[in-house]
């Protein structure tokens, strides 16, 4: 016969508690200010009232403990109960929902609906003076003066056969305060959020290889001239300036032009083959500056309310001083000589991967932490990963955890174009963002389909941040679609995703010659040489990239990515859908995107009204954001036309009828 439990276990059961992730494994995450809600179904097998609170606290380390603090949780619908709290600082948070039987709330209820019906409560109302006097002790002894007046008072109703008061609901909120709760209910361990700066989960990203000039400039560039690009870049709105890696480029095996496996005496080869004679992971490429032009670069950045993002790439090429001083970090071929890296079929003859298998693997782990630990130290709080997840997951777990540890205000995004398990597993411990699929999702349903995955079952712990290019990509509905497809795409990308970012200029300028016919890789591409860029072009999306970025700051439905609704059209080039605050902070966004690059496409859409907080049947307002107008809607079912060559896209403020418009007259 098994052992009972050592005290009478709570007949109240907590389940389906949200946000967790992977039943505690790994925690949410959320960013400084955001309203965290939390859900939990909170159930017994009685009819008696049960009631739950949030608690939570902040625990930045498993010696540093706050106190918790609590509210109560509301009974939303069949058993489930939600609550809110705001993290007021960087770090580890954590929280727990408890559950009991309100054994006073149960006799409040009751006893007041036999008050009302005429039944006769002199036994109920002698049960509850004991009740109320156990509140009463405990009021005394940790609650408010008011309080204790008005527990008092009606101890002494009670006491004189009156229960007319009981049908004040305003006791609920005291009774919960003051009750018995033992036997509780509680979770196994309490759940963990980590709470990042805002930037993690809204930003826009700006790519640009420093080492390129802007005419009529000419010639290598270093990071002291990167500086003068820096407020046409703040001007169009973008909150994180990346530049690929800046360290010594490596001689041996440098790839030429065009990823030719020979290079010219004045070919500057790739950034990502990283270390040479001048240094490795911690030093700067002589041709573009010092460690102190990095700092500069971040400072000059952070003037202009930017931050400065550096690609972090762990690899080397053979000219790295890893290689020499610690051999044992790198694979070694059946002949002895050190394997380069391979993705087969493709061969990249002038980077050494490194070992995370190495005999030395805690020397190797430690020294690729400190690497971040340098440049942190330089200023740099934001980086991009480049390919993490072919570096072991277990070390991205520790070095991540002791890195947040240490700066909280860090920024990791993962350049993981790979498995989905594989990359929703780089965020699980702990990369704050990551590249998508959303490069290469472009018919209507595959949007559909994808975002109202992020949306929802990943939401939680995978921020996406979405690109319409990268250096490396190229996708051939850009290279073959011309300046509509280009303005579509950063259209979904900045409307769909909270982040978003653009290689440019080349996305701005159109570059959409690819090296050779399905190759998703530039011509010219400068990973490999240097470019002359004419920002001043004509032709320059540069003004658009301004006004869509000036939207999302101003919207704050923008912000979120758990809130995004997609919306019913007749045809299936046309793509709508919705986004709102989840805070109910300013207006809704309805985003209508004609996704036919080369025709004029019509039809209706079908809004739910309910998901952007309007009544069935009503007439609103849609005022267009991006193309200009202002157009009254009514009910579900409107008609919309676009064309590439005019307007290709509907970037709808909602507005009721009647709701102030920008002027502060109200629309009639």
């Amino acid at each position: 016969m098994s052992r009972l439990p050592a005290t009478r276990p709570s007949n109240v059961s907590i389940e389906v508690v949200a946000p967790v992730v992977d039943a505690g494994a790994f925690p949410a995450k959320a960013t400084l200010g955001e309203t965290v809600h939390v859900v939990a179904d909170v159930f017994s097998s009685s009819h008696e009232v049960v009631d739950a609170a949030l608690r939570w606290r902040f625990r930045p380390s498993p010696r540093s403990v706050r106190p918790w603090r609590e509210v109560p949780m509301t009974l939303t619908t069949n058993d489930r109960f939600s609550a809110t709290f705001v993290p007021d600082r960087l770090g580890r948070w954590e929280y727990e929902v408890v559950g009991w039987i309100d054994r006073a709330e149960t006799w409040r209820r009751g006893t007041s609906l036999k008050v009302a019906a005429g039944v006769a409560v002199d036994v109920d109302l002698r049960g509850g003076v004991d009740i109320v006097q156990g509140l009463l002790r405990q009021a005394a002894a940790d609650g408010t003066q008011a309080d204790v007046a008005r527990l008092g008072e009606l101890a002494t109703q009670l006491a004189a056969g009156d229960g007319s008061s009981l049908g004040d609901d305003s006791w609920t909120e005291i009774f919960w305060r003051y009750g018995d709760r033992e036997p509780a209910a509680r979770l196994p361990r309490p759940l963990r959020v980590d709470v990042d700066p805002e930037l993690a989960r809204f930003g826009a990203w700006y790519e640009f290889f420093p080492r390129s000039s802007v005419a009529p400039a000419t010639g290598h560039r270093t990071l002291r001239d990167a500086v003068d690009r820096l407020d046409d870049i703040a001007a169009m709105g973008f909150d994180v300036v990346y530049i690929p890696p800046v360290h010594p480029i490596g001689e041996t095996n440098r790839k030429g032009r065009n990823n030719s496996v020979l290079a010219a005496a004045d070919d500057v080869g790739s950034p990502w083959a990283i270390g040479a004679a001048a240094g490795g992971h911690d030093a700067v490429d002589p041709h573009l500056g010092t460690v102190a032009d990095v700092a500069h670069l971040a400072e000059e950045c952070r003037r202009r309310g930017m931050h400065l993002a550096l690609d972090i790439a762990f690899q080397c090429s053979p000219d790295h001083p890893w290689v020499t001083e610690h051999p044992e970090w790198f694979g070694r071929r059946a002949d002895g000589s050190i394997q380069f890296a391979e993705n087969p079929p493709k061969r990249y003859e002038d980077i050494y991967p490194l070992n995370f298998e190495s005999s030395d693997w805690s020397g190797l782990w430690t020294a690729l932490a400190d690497v971040f630990r340098f440049w942190i130290d330089k200023g740099v709080t934001v980086f991009r990963v480049d390919n993490p997840h072919t570096k072991a997951l277990p070390f991205w777990e520790w070095a991540l955890g002791e890195l947040r540890s240490e700066h909280p205000e860090t920024i990791f995004l993962a350049e993981a174009f790979t498995r989905p398990r594989v990359m929703e597993r780089l965020a699980k411990v702990g990369f704050n963002q990551s590249y998508t699929y959303f490069t290469w999702r472009q018919e209507a349903w595959e949007l559909r389909e994808y975002f109202t995955d992020l949306a929802s079952r990943t939401v939680d712990y995978f921020r996406p941040n979405a690109w319409p290019n990268t250096p490396d990509i190229l996708t051939e509905q850009l290279q073959n679609g011309g300046r509509p497809v280009f303005i579509t795409r950063a259209v979904l990308a900045a409307t769909l995703s909270p982040s978003w970012g653009v290689y440019g200029p080349a996305f701005e300028l159109q570059e959409s010659r690819p090296m050779r016919e399905g190759s998703e890789e530039y011509l010219d591409s400068e990973k490999y040489q240097l470019r002359e860029w004419d920002l001043n072009a004509e032709h320059s999306l540069a003004p658009l990239l301004t006004r869509l970025n000036e939207i999302r700051r101003a919207q704050p439905a923008l912000h979120h990515l758990r809130t995004v609704w997609f919306h019913l059209a007749d045809n299936p080039n046309l793509l709508c859908y919705s986004k709102t605050d989840p805070d109910g902070v300013g207006p809704a966004i309805v985003v209508v995107i004609n996704l036919d690059g080369s025709n004029r496409q019509a039809g209706f859409v079908d809004l739910d009204l309910a998901r952007i907080g309007l009544p069935y049947g009503t007439e609103y307002d849609v005022v267009d954001l991006l193309g200009g107008g202002t157009y009254r809607w009514v009910a579900n079912r409107n008609y919309v036309d676009l064309a590439p060559w005019s307007a290709n896209a509907h970037v709808f403020e909602v507005r009721p009828v009647g709701h102030p418009t920008e002027s502060g007259e109200v629309a009639p």
